[in-house]
């Protein structure tokens, strides 16, 4: 039997993002209402590729956490100079820089060839590069803030010492790093961070350093899950801060609620980060 509900939302979806990508050079010129200034450096690694979601998910978070000392872009190479000046007109606080000019030129060179073989490894290079000398976020591009968000600048701006992550909604993990099956306990996604300290990756680096064969999709992941829980890191509430799949066969975007933080979009549900054309 044919899903309809299923295929009008991705019906949607499309059409949705298709007209957002036709109106990018007017979209970011449109201003966004005066929002709160906020002690943060925010980081996000995208593609030309993704340049839509990309725009989406910085006005969504200026407009609802507020305005970070600095949004990085990180060009993962593909990025037209064309994109560039797109993204740079969001917002003064958006900065575009090439991955080449962010990762550490003091890295294990294994992280190098992973990064130079896989989208995953350029993540895994970044995450072991970026600066963090205040509350630093990490965020994909395909991750939506909604007016919950009040939350989240709680957490930016309370004195906590830990850091926090984004749950993941399933276990994928690179087994070959993973020494004993206690260890996939509350999987991290990767998706989004919120450092508030520098993190010890010697834990998670040891191991990635061991591995004789190739990395594969979720190497960078399980490296991120491994560090995060060594270093005491504590969950976000899953309840506010969404990864979940769980609508993915009906119409609506089921947890688009009033007290909802963030959604991270991921593929199978990709298609309604598109509902929210309106932020």
């Amino acid at each position: 039997m044919v899903n309809i509900p299923y295929h009008m939302a991705r019906l949607r979806g499309r059409v949705s993002r298709t007209l957002y990508q036709a109106g990018l050079a007017q979209i970011v010129r449109v201003p966004l209402p005066p929002s709160q200034e906020i002690s943060v450096n925010v980081f996000a690694l995208s593609c030309e590729r993704d340049l839509p979601e990309q725009v989406a998910s910085i006005r969504s978070f200026i407009r609802y956490v507020g305005v970070p000392d600095q949004f990085t872009v990180i060009s993962d190479g593909s990025y037209t100079e064309q994109s560039c000046h797109l993204l740079s007109q969001i917002h003064p606080c958006v900065k575009v820089v090439p991955i080449h000019q962010l990762v550490k030129p003091d890295l294990p060179q294994a992280v190098y060839e992973y990064a130079a073989n896989n989208p995953m490894g350029k993540k895994l290079a970044v995450l072991l590069s970026i600066p963090i000398q205040k509350t630093t976020i990490y965020t994909d591009s395909d991750i939506l803030f909604f007016p919950g968000a009040v939350d989240l600048v709680r957490i930016i701006n309370s004195e906590e010492t830990f850091s926090r992550y984004l749950p993941d909604c399933a276990t994928k993990m690179d087994e070959r790093v993973i020494y004993n099956d206690s260890e996939k306990l509350n999987p991290v996604n990767g998706g989004f961070i919120i450092f508030k300290e520098k993190p010890d990756w010697q834990f998670a680096m040891k191991r990635f350093l061991k591995l004789k064969e190739l990395t594969h999709y979720f190497t960078e992941q399980t490296l991120v899950h491994l560090t995060m829980h060594h270093n005491h890191s504590q969950p976000l509430c899953t309840k506010r801060y969404v990864l979940s799949v769980d609508d993915q066969f009906i119409y609506p975007d089921q947890f688009a609620e009033s007290n909802l933080v963030l959604r991270h979009y991921v593929s199978d549900i990709r298609h309604k980060f598109w509902f929210h054309l309106s932020i």
